[in-house]
């Protein structure tokens, strides 16, 4: 035995930010867990406190160093994994945020993103793969410029700069000496030009965002440089690795092959497939997107998301206050035989992929006299499933390889009851991993394959364990009839915002 190893993944996600320590055997011996404020301002406006975000870090990380009973000199390197397309922009010389962070799920841009698409939709699609949305960060960055007082004279002046919430917490923790992000996550910013990998010139000249502002894009798992001691728990500790986090649960799910699949079930669904060295352009909307970018090559994949889905069950906990925990919606729905026709469509903010509607909100139909909480509990859980049911279906339409598992992680797999209706209707077996918080353990791998522990993800692969595995119970027949009855409900929930 050589001497011990440790490794971090942190995941700054969008409830929380989750930090695990693995040793050299891959085993988990620590985790850290911080929540964070959800901010509402306006109807359709989310956002986050950025100073939080980062104590988070640093909290998630000290409790996960506590439980392993260790100290930040014992980490051999840190990865991180971000929620993606959330933005921040700040003063590059004091540090402070000139506004909050703008979530994903925010759609103040909603309107220019349609004049967007009217003008420039195929040109940015050819550039950066992406559709036009709300969704991706270029136009919550134009939006900071555009109404926070000062801010874009002090952006033209070099002063502010713009990142996602890896080139913040990067910056951050190495005391403001790196300001990068990584491949991934640049092709999430609607900024990126992904035949060329940089950022490009006249999206940024159309949107009137200065250049100046952004990060170097960097390789996925790299060393990138050392925390600052002052700024990081008083650890110089290599970052070596940072993903988006969807990206970065692939990679923990050692989806290394084209055709594998893997769905993480959290505040949203989203489903990855590897499609290898090629970039696959989806005819059902779905969005081809980098999986990771290695020694200069990059690994495509397409992504399939769901906005609402943890979200659902937050909001009959919050919101409606019919249940307690998420933990007891499985008892719960497993005490009616069905949703007693009941089905729900929790568009809250719009409905992403396959349909991409932005104005389509949420829709409970079915309703009787004899609908009880229990069947409203049921068709919640059940409205996950046939989200990502609908997903799978285009994107084997779209790759034309015909998947035969998926892989599962995050909060939701322990739920039994919606893992099972899941196989059900995809109609083929769910594997659920050991460690279900594959999204740090991603970004725990990718700093690992970065400062020399593995050689090859066929190592990696060799880690990689399944726990339990799932197989559908149900006839194709009564498969498509359940389908039929929601894509009915789906119908109904359609373009209802629009004025």
């Amino acid at each position: 035995m050589g001497e011990k190893k440790y490794f971090i993944g942190l995941d700054s996600g969008t409830t929380g930010t989750t930090a695990l320590i693995l040793d050299e055997n891959w085993d988990l011996v620590g985790r850290g867990y911080a929540e964070q404020k959800q901010y509402y301002p306006k109807s359709g406006w989310v956002e986050h406190d950025l100073i939080e975000i980062w104590e988070n870090a640093k909290k998630a990380v000290s409790l996960a160093l506590e439980e392993a009973q260790i100290g930040i000199e014992d980490i051999t390197a840190i990865g991180l994994d971000n929620q993606g397309e959330t933005v921040a922009v700040w003063d590059k010389n004091t540090g402070e945020p000139v506004y909050k962070a703008i979530v994903w799920q925010d759609r103040r841009t909603a309107q220019d993103a349609d004049k967007l698409n009217e003008e420039w939709g195929s040109v940015i699609k050819e550039k950066t793969g992406l559709i036009v949305d709300a969704y991706f960060s270029a136009l919550k960055i134009k939006w900071i410029l555009d109404n926070v007082e000062g801010a874009r004279e002090k952006a033209e002046r070099g002063e502010l700069v713009a990142g996602t919430l890896d080139t913040w917490l990067i910056w951050k923790m190495t005391g403001g000496k790196l300001h990068i992000t990584d491949y991934t996550t640049a092709s999430r910013t609607m900024l990126m030009n992904i035949n060329d990998l940089t950022w490009d010139e006249e999206i940024l000249a159309k949107l009137n965002i200065p250049k100046s502002m952004l990060a170097e894009i960097r390789s996925t798992s790299e060393y990138y440089g050392d925390t600052d001691p002052e700024a990081f728990l008083g650890g110089k500790v290599p970052i070596a690795g940072s993903a988006v986090d969807q990206q970065a649960a692939l990679f923990g799910q050692a989806c290394f092959e084209p055709g594998a699949v893997k769905t993480t079930y959290g505040t949203g669904c989203f489903m990855l497939m590897n499609t290898g060295e090629k970039m696959v352009h989806s005819e059902h909307g779905l969005l081809p997107t980098v999986a990771w970018g290695l020694d200069g090559k990059l690994t495509f994949a397409l992504d399939a998301g769901v906005y609402i889905t943890g979200a659902a069950i937050q909001w009959l906990r919050g919101g409606l206050q019919i249940i307690e925990s998420a933990s007891e919606t499985e008892e719960i729905a497993k005490s009616v035989p069905d949703s007693g026709g009941v089905y729900f469509v929790p568009a809250f903010v719009g409905l992403a992929a396959p349909y991409w509607d932005q104005y389509a909100r949420g829709t409970m139909v079915g309703i009787t006299g004899g609908t009880t909480r229990a069947h409203i509990v049921r068709a919640t859980l059940e409205s996950i499933a046939y989200q990502v049911a609908e997903n799978l279906e285009v994107m084997k339409k779209d790759s034309g390889i015909d998947i035969q598992v998926m892989k599962v992680d995050g909060g939701a797999v322990a739920n039994e009851f919606l893992m099972q209706f899941q196989a059900d209707l995809l109609g083929i077996p769910i594997d659920v991993p050991e460690i279900t918080d594959t999204t740090p353990l991603g970004a725990a791998y990718l700093a690992a394959l970065a400062v020399g522990e593995f050689n090859s993800l066929d190592e990696i692969s060799a880690k990689w364990k399944r726990k339990k595995r799932y197989v559908p119970q149900i006839s194709q027949e009564e498969r498509e009839k359940l389908m039929a009855g929601w894509r009915r409900a789906v119908e109904r929930s359609r373009n209802w915002a629009k004025e």
